[in-house]
């Protein structure tokens, strides 16, 4: 088979290629249907805005209410201490049985009344909606949306149920106390099966038939801005028993509660909320929602139905970013990049493309690599030139429109991500990079010269002049590159495959607009790609 016919045959094999019209013109780089971007921009920031006159009424109030409720809350939690001490006396740090008995009949009703003290103490006036269902009508809330550490107010009006908690907010000195009195599911960070574990109780508390109390989850797990409902993890949803889904809402005209990733911390938002006069908050008991055989089996198909119907009811949109958002986030920042840049909605795009969070990290490394020094921490036209050290061609601006899924004349992680693994991927396979390194081959000596080298993408990108030294340099270890060496750099900079095979597409179209393909010598014209019968076919695929 000769070389153009070659090129060609694999050609064909690339899906939305183009080739295959006779006398028409291959689409150097098609397009690939577009991902559905976000429908908020970032859940993960909040920015409360407040005016001089705001600032003053904090202050003067401050002054009065805050001593106050600040010794109302240390006087409240003092109270509650010993009835958590009676109620955890004696227990291990991890429960194997439910607290019952006296203690539970003494010590509940006061810790009840103590947290809705406590609350009021802050300035809380809670509004609560719909009828909380009984322990064997759901045996698991799930609260949504997650935004501050004040949202515990849930769990206070839910009747103390148990709480799924970090191992270490156990060893707090009061605050510990008082949550092991709820009967919490520990997660420990150390250990390599604690998700196993908090599963396997969560299962054996959420099926006692009411004989341990209920349990509250926050399936988000991390806190939002209450703009959206972000993906809910399964672990509540994996028992399969009916859930009662509750809403929590701040319906204040300023925000002094929202703690997220950027914005506030702790003790500022304390502060601003001691200052207020009060603070509203809503809590919403859902009806129960009973998962079908197809959602027992299938945890995150129920807990999708449930987010929807939360959505609904809050008038909000969902999105699939995740606590793997933040974390790439937050190495967005440590990139000297925009916090939000990070933000891919990792379980869309991992589910999607089949990529893992480590992979995604590494593509962050790599587009900061390019977007470090442009403005706004995104890729232009110019930085995708020089980080591909090729001048702006018109194949380049091809390129670069595929990447650039929004038409706004920028790239962002999200676009560089898909662009990667929709375009660039799946044209960077063995048998593509081998015809690719054929044609730059133009001797056939199984080394590329930078001559040749140069030649070829010359003749790809339309630019007689190009200047391709420093890319030569940066994949040969000596005067020329050897397939080992074009393979290895094909592979590390997918971004290339489609610089590499666009003069494979232009050998494609010129074999498709020939009436027919002959096996006998040729001479081509711009002698770029001759084509020899009498050469052995045992190094050739055939069709």
């Amino acid at each position: 088979m000769n070389r153009c016919t070659e090129a060609a045959a694999v050609a064909a094999t690339v899906p939305d290629s183009g080739v295959g019209d006779a006398g028409l013109r291959p689409t150097m780089v098609p397009r690939q249907a577009s991902f559905f971007p976000p429908p908020v921009p970032n859940p993960f920031v909040q920015q409360t805005q407040m005016s001089a006159a705001t600032r003053l009424q904090i202050f003067l109030l401050g002054i009065i209410l805050l001593p106050i409720r600040a010794l109302l809350v240390a006087l409240i939690l003092l109270l509650a201490w010993p009835f958590a001490a009676i109620s955890t006396a004696c227990c291990p740090e991890k429960l194997t049985h439910p607290i019952a008995g006296w203690r539970r009949k003494v010590t509940q009703p006061a810790l009840k009344f103590l947290g809705r003290a406590l609350f009021f103490s802050m300035g809380f006036i809670v509004t609560v909606k719909g009828k909380i269902a009984s322990p064997l009508e759901a045996p698991i809330f799930v609260a949504a949306p997650h935004s501050t550490f004040f949202d515990g107010i849930a769990c206070v009006i839910a009747g103390l149920p148990s709480m799924v908690s970090r191992n270490e907010n156990a060893q707090v000195p009061v605050i510990g106390r008082l949550l092991r009195a709820v009967q919490p599911v520990l997660v420990s960070r150390v250990d390599p099966d604690s998700r196993k574990t908090t599963t396997n109780e969560i299962i054996k508390r959420a099926t006692s038939g009411g004989e341990w109390p209920q349990i509250l989850v926050f399936p988000e797990g991390t806190c939002t801005n209450r703009s959206c409902l972000i993906t809910f993890k399964p672990g509540a949803f994996i028992p399969g028993v009916p859930v009662q889904p509750v809403l929590l809402r701040y319906p204040n005209k300023l925000d002094t509660v929202t703690w997220t990733w950027q914005g506030y911390t702790f003790f500022q938002l304390c502060m601003l909320t001691f200052c207020q006069p009060f603070t509203k908050v809503e809590v919403e008991f859902l009806p129960v929602q009973v998962p079908n055989d197809e959602e027992k089996s299938d945890p995150v198909l129920f807990a999708n139905k449930v987010r929807n119907i939360m959505a609904d009811a809050l008038e909000i949109p969902v999105t699939d970013h995740t606590y793997e958002d933040c974390r790439l986030m937050i190495s967005a920042g440590q990139l000297t990049l925009p916090m939000e840049a990070g933000l891919v909605e990792f379980t869309k795009i991992s589910r999607k493309l089949k990529l893992d969070w480590d992979g995604i990290r590494k593509h962050l490394d790599e587009y900061a690599s390019i977007a470090r020094s442009s403005k706004g921490g995104r890729i232009g036209i110019e930085e995708f030139a020089e980080y591909l050290k090729l001048p702006v061609s018109d194949v380049l601006r091809q390129l670069f429109a595929l990447f650039d899924r929004n038409h706004d004349g920028s790239i962002d992680f999200r676009e560089y991500v898909i662009g990667l693994a929709v375009l660039c991927n799946p044209a960077n396979t063995e048998e593509i990079i081998q015809v690719a390194f054929k044609l730059f081959d133009v001797d056939e000596d199984g080394y590329i010269t930078e001559e040749e080298f140069s030649t070829i993408l010359q003749a790809s990108l339309g630019v007689p002049d190009l200047d391709v030294s420093g890319l030569f340099k940066e994949i040969a270890q000596g005067d020329s590159i050897s397939y080992e060496e074009f393979k290895s750099f094909a592979l590390k900079h997918p971004e290339y495959a489609k610089i590499f095979t666009t003069y494979l597409d232009l050998q494609t179209c010129h074999v498709f607009s020939l009436p027919e393909v002959r096996a006998t010598p040729s001479v081509t014209s711009n002698k770029v790609s001759p084509e020899n019968h009498e050469e052995s076919t045992s190094d050739k695929k055939d069709d």
